[in-house]
């Protein structure tokens, strides 16, 4: 049953993110955990059985009563065609939660226990992602599951896993199992299995979250050359070799047949369609010392210019995976290089100021490609004070463009990269920082303009997170109501 008080609370003080629009009402209807459950409204298309919202149903009762062990609430969850927005009324004894999709309704989640009488929601932009990287630090499964927690309670819908890098090969491939056992930092202890892999996606999947791999070549690939003979560049110290290694070699045959042959186990583990293939950073020093690389050069008539070659091999890369049926994203340096990419390719934007990645959404968008910003959203750098208030006023839009350019912008992406964090600090460097990127992913910008209006809503959701077992750091001085409750 709900039943009836008065309450003088504002019915966004802990929502975050912000949902499209609101109507209220001044009554509040508590929830009694024996007379509360989730059913499936007759015309829903979704009934019992779908995996997806039956474990969203045990998982948001135990959310909701955290100190109760059974009960149901009656909530008719309805699957209509709702202009792609989730509509959610509560009214006297029952609430309505109406979805056009199994991941609209998981959006839909916890609001039906407050005070709104209405609520019409839906994202302002489609991908909204964080990004970890398990090769400088390992991270182990259950942190991973913890983040992906974590996520969907602020409506990030994108894993990114920077899964392998120069310092380790976690990934465990079966094609190329030396790959991880002499890449990894430990062939047993740090990796990831194919069962762990599995779980990450399912775990992923029911919280309506997608998981992209990212294996990014030719350059960050040292931990690579540990378990494949012949495919990193040997560097010369004049006429010699110096005895290391620098990018992916691209002048031989057999690169690219191990290239199609590991990206084909990778698409078939990973469902997505998309994958990240890198491309950015690569250091010319090593391929300018090999005599080698240089006779390449001249035969294919790139001169002197390196960014051709790096070009040469990223087309060639993202050709082999469009033969999978798979949509390449790479970082902006392969548009920058001026590569002859397919128009379907996701350019992502990590370099740069405001006006250098305002300059570059322009550019990109501009050329008819549609992109990913992630430049304004580096977590992994940390200040003193609450430096979350410059994730929250990045304007993804702020470029001169069309409305057509604009629309190529497909959302954003928190990045946190590995160099300093591990497994004992990732859920507080990252929660609530993460939070603020999420709102300007997911709501109305205008609406979600002021921070100083935005800091006791995100002071909220931070102890919501701490209720819910998600370690986030504190954004100032206070403390959070349920904090020492049984002390």
């Amino acid at each position: 049953m709900l039943s009836q008080q008065r309450d003088t609370a504002s019915p966004t003080d802990d929502l975050w993110p912000l949902p499209q629009s609101i109507t209220s009402s001044p009554e509040r209807y508590p929830l009694n955990p024996q007379a509360f459950y989730f059913t499936y409204g007759s015309q829903s298309a979704a009934q019992e059985g779908c995996s997806v919202l039956d474990e969203a149903f045990k998982r948001y009762f135990s959310l909701i009563f955290p100190d109760y062990s059974s009960g149901r609430f009656y909530s008719e969850v309805k699957f209509l065609q709702w202009k792609n927005e989730n509509t959610l009324s509560v009214s006297a004894g029952q609430a309505y939660l109406k979805a056009e999709t199994v991941w609209g309704a998981l959006r839909g989640d916890y609001s039906i226990c407050k005070i709104y009488l209405k609520s019409i929601d839906f994202p302002r932009f489609q991908f909204r992602g964080i990004l970890l990287d398990t090769s400088r630090h390992y991270l182990p499964v259950q942190a991973i599951l913890k983040t992906l927690d974590a996520m969907a309670f602020s409506k990030f819908n994108v894993f990114h896993w920077h899964i392998v890098d120069d310092p380790s090969f976690p990934y465990q491939s079966r094609t190329f199992p030396d790959l991880s056992a002499k890449g990894a930092f430990h062939p047993m202890t740090h990796i990831y299995t194919q069962l762990d892999v599995r779980r990450v996606i399912s775990y992923a999947r029911m919280r309506g979250i997608r998981v992209l791999p990212e294996f990014d070549s030719p350059g960050h690939t040292q931990s690579w050359g540990k378990g494949q003979s012949d495919l990193l560049t040997p560097c010369y110290s004049g006429s010699t070799p110096s005895g290391t290694f620098g990018p992916v070699n691209p002048i031989l045959p057999s690169t690219y047949k191990f290239m199609a042959t590991l990206f084909k186990e990778v698409s078939s583990v990973f469902p997505d369609s998309y994958i990240h293939l890198g491309g950015d950073e690569v250091n010319f020093s090593c391929w300018k010392s090999n005599p080698d690389v240089r006779a390449f050069m001249l035969k294919m008539g790139f001169g002197a210019d390196f960014t051709k070659l790096e070009a040469y091999y990223m087309e060639n890369i993202v050709n082999l995976t469009a033969a999978l049926n798979r949509t390449s994203i790479v970082w902006q340096d392969v548009f920058d290089y001026h590569e002859r990419i397919p128009k379907d390719t996701v350019l992502h934007i990590w370099k740069g100021v405001p006006a250098s990645y305002e300059a570059e959404l322009r550019a990109i968008t501009k050329a008819g490609y549609r992109v990913l910003l992630a430049a304004p959203w580096y977590i992994n750098h940390i200040s003193y004070g609450q430096d979350w208030r410059n994730y929250y006023t990045v304007q993804p839009l702020n470029f001169s463009g069309t409305e057509e350019q604009k629309k190529l912008v497909i959302g954003g992406e928190v990045c946190m990269w590995g160099e300093y964090v591990d497994a004992t600090n990732l859920t507080p460097r990252l929660w609530p920082r993460a939070s603020a990127a999420a709102e300007r992913l997911w709501s109305d910008e205008k609406q979600t303009s002021d921070v100083d209006k935005a800091f006791p809503r995100l002071k909220d959701f931070r102890c919501e997170l701490l209720r819910r077992g998600i370690q986030a750091e504190p954004l100032f001085v206070g403390h959070c109501k349920h904090e020492y409750q049984g002390v």
